[in-house]
């Protein structure tokens, strides 16, 4: 429950989402598009972690889509050469757009849960910081968008070394897509049943 707090109810780049301090979530199948910028092919690696976090978060659909104009959350794998101009041009969409990061995840949120999140992967820098950075950043963009120094078993945590879907992580996405957290809800509005949430999340994930 701690861990949930944390995450979700707070932001690493505070200029990114509606309200920081609310429930972010989709209440639709998320779509993802990829754009394979990068040298190397990483598509398969991004599917695959896409269906795992649709095969272990309860309540959400993930899907990979080849549509562009359907998809609600786009995942751009770049080199690093590619990282500033991507984020500037695609994300951010302005050329003096400060760039934070070794990769980054941007959403756009409302009252009624997020609308769209845009991820831009580092490729090129080794295994490690690909699969991290793929694993941070994707389920950022489901909503828990807050990094916090005290969660030693969490990919939300910058000096952790974790590179994987944890159990620890997937307790709070399954906490976050339960139906009865909804998107707008305060920390005091969750208090009640969270205890009820983190007990059910705790019987889906093995």
């Amino acid at each position: 429950m701690d861990g949930f707090e944390k995450t979700v109810f707070g932001l690493e780049y505070r200029s990114w989402s509606w309200r920081p301090y609310l429930v972010k979530k989709f209440t639709r199948p998320v779509l993802f598009y990829v754009h394979n910028l990068s040298a190397r092919d990483r598509r398969k690696t991004v599917n695959r972690f896409v269906k795992e976090i649709g095969k272990r978060v309860g309540g959400l659909t993930t899907a990979i889509t080849n549509d562009r104009a359907s998809a609600n959350f786009e995942v751009y794998v770049v080199d690093r050469v590619q990282y500033e101009p991507v984020v500037r041009k695609d994300i951010y969409k302005n050329d003096r757009a400060r760039v934070p990061g070794r990769c980054l995840v941007r959403v756009v949120s409302g009252r009624n849960g997020i609308k769209r999140s845009a991820a831009v992967i580092v490729s090129d820098e080794g295994e490690f910081l690909f699969r991290r950075c793929l694993v941070e950043e994707l389920l950022q963009g489901l909503g828990p968008m807050n990094d916090d120094a005290a969660l030693t078993h969490s990919v939300f945590n910058d000096s952790s070394r974790h590179s994987r879907f944890t159990v620890f992580d997937q307790l709070i996405l399954n906490m976050l897509y339960d139906p009865r957290i909804r998107p707008g809800m305060s920390k005091q509005q969750t208090k009640d049943i969270l205890p009820i949430v983190a007990r059910d999340a705790r019987r889906r994930v093995r």
